[in-house]
């Protein structure tokens, strides 16, 4: 869990879901420290976490996951990571990292267009705010 100060000020982020051999896998945080990805991570029963986990762990160290009803591209250089009945969206960046910008509980076959619109959201967010220098906490 991420940690607050007197003031309610968030004061570190975990970032890194999982830290792999290939890949360093990270959970987005907007501007005000809040990354719904990790929320609703959290949110999740004990065995549906572990499915994410596994699947973090194959693609953190493996380099790749080649079954689509796994790890999907979903167009717009963004992908899915699929621990049914969840979706895990993402898309990979600079040094090896992928990013895991939000999620949701699937119910129908096609991705949610309202989803993919805040995947690209937070994909832009990410890139600004890491070219800027003011994405990542300063130690």
């Amino acid at each position: 869990m991420p940690s607050y100060n007197k003031s309610g000020t968030l004061m570190s982020k975990e970032y890194i879901a999982y830290l792999g051999e290939k890949y360093t896998i990270e959970w987005y945080y907007n501007s005000r420290g809040k990354s719904s990805a990790l929320e609703y991570y959290q949110s999740l029963s004990a065995d549906e976490r572990i499915k994410v986990l596994q699947l973090f762990k194959r693609m953190g160290d493996a380099g790749k996951i080649k079954d689509t009803t796994k790890f999907n591209n979903e167009g717009d250089r963004l992908y899915a990571f699929k621990p049914k009945p969840d979706r895990f969206l993402c898309f990979f960046y600079i040094g090896k990292k992928i990013i895991v910008t939000n999620a949701f509980r699937k119910k129908q076959p096609k991705l949610p267009k309202p989803e993919k619109d805040r995947a690209l959201k937070f994909k832009n967010d990410y890139e600004i705010r890491v070219k800027q220098g003011d994405y990542y906490e300063q130690s």
